[in-house]
């Protein structure tokens, strides 16, 4: 198993945001977002560079095909937000509370996501290299389709995960606190489970094999 490259996000003296409303295709260098209420507003195509967004609210926030690189996002909250397509480089995320968010065709690259709670996480067809989940709960996250490279899942739990179609290649399910897959458990080729998280799934791996066990 090779490790996971994680993000070295040392932020510059940040600016406060002005609190303008985001702009499609915006240019966001050096702001720091502190407690912004972001909701329904659109940022399509946006770059944000070396940001920090603390304590920001993202209800159906549009901000696909964004690019987030060298950024900070702390203890932001929202439900339907739309990051499909978009990039994630060098992003460090905690403490989020956020449900149905869209990351379905996206490119996470050397990010972290530490604690907080994550419903219905959508990351169909997107693609993880270097991606650390460490002390958080995915319900019902769907990875189908989806390329994982070089991904742990650190004291998480898992509950009916998808993995239907996706391709793993050193993945790392041993330290997740909980895995419970609903679907998908044909395609962990690529990744290591533990001797006790193959005990658990071992109902799963007879019912995909049409194994019954009495």
């Amino acid at each position: 198993m090779r490790a996971v490259r994680r993000p070295e996000v040392r932020l510059p003296e940040l600016q406060p945001y002005d609190g303008a409303e985001l702009e499609p295709e915006g240019d966001y260098d050096g702001l720091e977002f502190a407690g912004t209420d972001c909701s329904r507003q659109s940022a399509r195509g946006a770059r944000f560079m070396d940001c920090a967004l603390r304590r920001c609210v993202l209800d159906e926030a549009v901000l696909s095909r964004a690019r987030i690189i060298d950024s900070v996002l702390s203890g932001v909250r929202g439900v339907g937000t739309d990051l499909s397509q978009a990039m994630l480089r060098d992003v460090e995320v905690s403490d989020a509370r956020l449900g149905g968010i869209q990351l379905h065709g996206s490119a996470l690259e050397r990010v972290v996501v530490r604690g907080g709670k994550i419903d219905f996480l959508n990351l169909r067809k997107a693609k993880l290299r270097d991606v650390a989940f460490e002390g958080c709960v995915l319900v019902e996250a769907d990875f189908g389709g989806a390329q994982l490279e070089r991904v742990t899942f650190d004291d998480c739990t898992l509950a009916r995960v998808d993995f239907s179609a996706a391709r793993m290649k050193d993945v790392d399910l041993r330290g997740a606190a909980a895995v419970d897959i609903a679907r998908g458990i044909d395609c962990l080729a690529g990744a290591v489970i533990s001797p006790a998280q193959l005990m658990d799934l071992a109902p799963a791996f007879a019912a995909q094999v049409g194994v019954r066990v009495e």
